[in-house]
């Protein structure tokens, strides 16, 4: 405390930071010690609730002046644009924010014109238990030799075997291109009618009347996926990614030739010889044509051959090839939780 005090008696003189260091004190301490607090605020009543304005308009004012906004004339029209064609009749109710006043107190202060409404897009939910009963559609754009050419790849998937059913590389998108390639393929599998349902997204080949016209006719049912859902058509994405991501997919084709002798090596490869993990390994040229089941027991013939030369080789019991599905779901629906 003695330093304290003769800082203090120094601090008028030479300074308080010299004063410090001419006493051996330290300056943040005696700083800390003699900090002046600030006053503790005044305490204040309870707050008195307003009282009326004298310049508000009066209940029944207010009420002329809602009914006048809500009204046929008007009903359609912002507060502001109401006020102006208020005062260009020569008509003066209240200032536009009063008017907005008014609707907020009565939970009116929104969107007032009337809105076009649209049913929402139902969940597309497609079951195929056999071949030839769903298939799926789409459009991809393959780079062509210079910048913004592109080819377009027009491919039909059999979801159940993931057989691409029809298939065409053209110049351009188109729907009567999509209408002769889809018809052609209904012909070349001898659909008959009322048999299949063909999923498709809502590109503009896919929702033409064209197209639609066709199905019609033909007794094929349609399906459309939710706008920008992808996942709603993911056998047709799955294959194109399978074909982009191949090692010998090339960046850019020299011409549509080029293109079109690119694809058809592809879906080659992709039927015969790509064991597909969505069918149990097998090829879709299996799966689409009933040889699956054969193809699956000569793997269970080799299996039990291999088990019976080392049954100590498998712990748990005899192996046994993948079952193929039987069912093959877009959207397949969730079960409903107990309540």
């Amino acid at each position: 405390m003695m330093i304290d005090q003769a800082v203090t008696e120094l601090a008028p003189v030479i300074g308080k930071r010299a004063a410090c260091r001419a006493t051996g004190a330290s300056q943040a301490s005696f700083y800390r010690r003699h900090r002046q607090s600030q006053p503790p605020p005044p305490v204040h009543g309870p707050k008195r609730a307003p009282g009326p304005q004298p310049r508000a308009l009066g209940e029944a004012e207010r009420a002329g002046v809602r009914a006048v906004l809500n009204s046929e004339d008007f009903a359609d029209q912002a507060p502001v644009a109401v006020y102006h064609q208020l005062l260009d009749e020569g008509v003066y109710l209240c200032s536009p924010s009063t008017m907005y006043r008014i609707l907020r107190e009565h939970g009116e202060v929104r969107e007032r014109r009337r809105q076009a409404t649209h049913p929402a897009h139902v969940k597309p939910e497609l079951l195929a238990t056999a071949a030839n009963t769903v298939w799926s559609w789409d459009i991809t754009r393959l780079r062509g030799p210079v910048k913004r050419v592109f080819y377009h790849l027009y491919s039909i998937i059999d979801i159940y075997s993931r057989y691409t059913v029809g298939w065409m590389v053209a110049a351009r998108e188109d729907e009567y291109l999509a209408e002769r390639l889809i018809a052609d393929t209904l012909a070349k599998h001898n659909i008959p009618a009322g048999q299949l349902t063909i999923h498709a997204d809502r590109g503009s080949s896919m929702t033409s009347r064209t197209v639609a016209q066709l199905l019609s006719d033909l007794g094929v049912d349609r399906s459309h996926s939710r706008p920008r859902i992808s996942n709603d058509n993911p056998f047709s994405e799955a294959q194109f990614k399978t074909l982009k991501y191949r090692p010998d997919f090339p960046d850019r084709f020299t011409s549509i030739e080029a293109a079109r002798a690119h694809v058809k090596a592809f879906f080659r490869w992709y039927h015969h010889e790509h064991r597909h993990s969505g069918v149990a390994w097998h090829t879709p040229h299996d799966v689409h044509y009933g040889h699956a089941e054969d193809v699956r027991a000569a793997r269970a013939h080799t299996l039990a051959a291999a088990y019976a030369r080392h049954p100590e080789r498998f712990v748990r019991k005899p192996p046994q090839p993948p079952v193929i599905p039987t069912n093959v779901w877009i959207n397949e629906p969730q079960p409903e939780e107990p309540r």
